[in-house]
C-alpha cells in the first residue's frame, strides 16, 4: 500500500516505516513541522519516500494517517481536494492522551463520525481509548512496538537518565519537578530535544543516546500525564531497570520484575538506592524489563497489528 503520513514523532514513524509499504513523508523546503520531510537521526529504510505538494496531487494514496486536527484540511489541499476520511480512507493516529475535564474529553475528529465514513482513530493505548471520547467514530488500539536497539546495559555510571523533551515547557505533565528529589541519592542526567534550559544534554543520534542511557545505572520516569512514552520502551530495551511513577500506561508497561512503579517518591527512591549498592540487582531486574518488552511491544507484533488496521481501513471503502 501506499502510506500518506507526516514525520511527527521521529521514534514512533521510525517504528512505522519498518512495515511492507511505501509510505509518502511530506516535505517542504524549510523542514518545518508540516514538512520534516526523512527522519535525520533515525535510520529509515528506502520505502520511506519524501513528496513535496506537487507530487502529492497527483500521486495515488491507499490510507491517509493523519495525527494532528490541522492534517484533516492540510492533506486535503496537499492530495489535490481529496478529503481524508471522505474521498480516501484515513486513520487518525492519536498519540496523546486527552486534557481537560473528563466529562469534556471528546475527541476532535469525534463530530466527522456521520460526515467522514471512512474515518477512523488508532489510540496508541488502552488508557487512552478509554479516556478519550470518539463519540461514533469506529476505535482500535495499536500498542506501541519500538525496533530494538539491542541489549547494550553496562550501567558503570552511578547514575540515572531521563528522556523528556522540551521539559522546562512541560513541566509537571512531564514531571520535571520531580526529577530533583528523585536525584537525592542517585543523580539524574536529563536528555531530549529542548533540555538545554533544564541543564541536560541533547543533539545525539539516536545511537549516542542509546549508549548514553545504558551507561548509566537505572532510567527514570517521571511523566505524570501522557502517552506511554516510548524512551521508556527503548530504555527497557536497553536492558536497563525501571523507576517509574505510576500513571497512564506505565504499570501495564513494566512489569514487578522489571523496575519499580509507584505514586510514592520514597518508593522510587528506595529502589534507586538499591541499584546503586546492588548493580547485580539492577542488572538481573533490567534483564526482565528486556524480555518483558520484547514480549509485548515487540516490532513484528506493532507491523502485523497496522497490516490489520490497513486491510480494515481499505476495506471499509470497498464496502463504501
Amino acid at each position: 500500500m501506499k502510506l500518506f503520513v507526516w514525520h511527527l514523532h521521529g521514534s514512533y514513524t521510525t517504528s512505522l516505516v519498518q512495515g511492507e509499504h511505501e509510505y509518502l513523508i511530506p516535505v517542504l523546503p524549510d523542514r518545518g513541522p508540516f514538512g520534516r520531510g526523512r527522519a535525520e537521526t533515525w535510520e529509515w529504510p528506502a520505502s520511506a519516500v519524501e513528496l513535496t505538494p506537487f507530487e502529492a496531487a497527483g500521486c495515488d494514496v491507499d490510507v491517509v494517517i493523519l495525527q494532528r486536527p490541522e492534517e484533516l484540511e492540510l492533506g486535503t489541499a496537499w492530495l489535490g481536494g481529496r478529503v481524508p476520511g471522505r474521498d480516501l480512507p484515513a486513520i487518525y493516529l492519536e498519540h496523546n492522551a486527552p486534557q481537560g475535564r473528563i466529562a469534556d474529553m471528546e475527541h476532535p475528529m469525534a463530530h466527522l463520525a456521520g460526515s467522514h465514513p471512512l474515518l477512523q482513530v488508532v489510540h496508541v493505548t488502552h488508557f487512552n481509548a478509554l479516556f478519550w471520547d470518539c463519540g461514533a467514530l469506529a476505535t482500535r488500539v495499536v500498542e506501541h512496538g519500538v525496533v530494538d536497539p539491542g541489549y547494550r546495559y553496562g550501567g558503570e555510571l552511578e547514575r540515572c537518565v531521563a528522556t523528556i523533551n522540551e521539559p522546562a515547557r512541560r513541566g509537571r505533565v512531564t514531571g520535571t519537578d520531580l526529577l530533583e528529589p528523585l536525584a537525592r541519592d542517585l543523580p539524574i542526567d536529563l536528555f531530549g530535544i529542548g533540555v538545554e534550559r533544564a541543564g541536560g544534554i541533547a543533539n545525539l543520534s539516536q545511537h549516542q543516546l542509546y549508549d548514553e542511557m545504558a551507561r548509566r545505572r537505572a532510567y527514570v520516569h517521571p511523566f505524570r500525564w501522557t502517552s506511554l512514552g516510548l524512551s521508556l520502551l527503548e530504555a527497557m530495551h536497553l536492558g536497563m531497570p525501571i523507576a517509574a511513577v505510576d500513571t497512564t500506561e506505565a504499570s501495564e508497561a513494566v512489569p514487578p520484575t522489571a523496575g519499580v512503579v509507584s505514586n510514592r517518591i520514597d518508593v522510587l527512591q528506595a529502589a534507586l538506592r538499591r541499584w546503586r549498592d546492588d548493580p547485580d540487582e539492577a542488572r538481573e531486574v533490567g534483564q526482565h524489563a528486556r524480555e518483558a518488552v520484547l514480549a509485548r511491544y515487540g516490532l513484528e507484533r506493532f507491523l502485523a497489528d497496522w497490516d490489520d488496521v490497513l486491510a480494515r481501513a481499505v476495506a471499509l471503502e470497498r464496502v463504501a
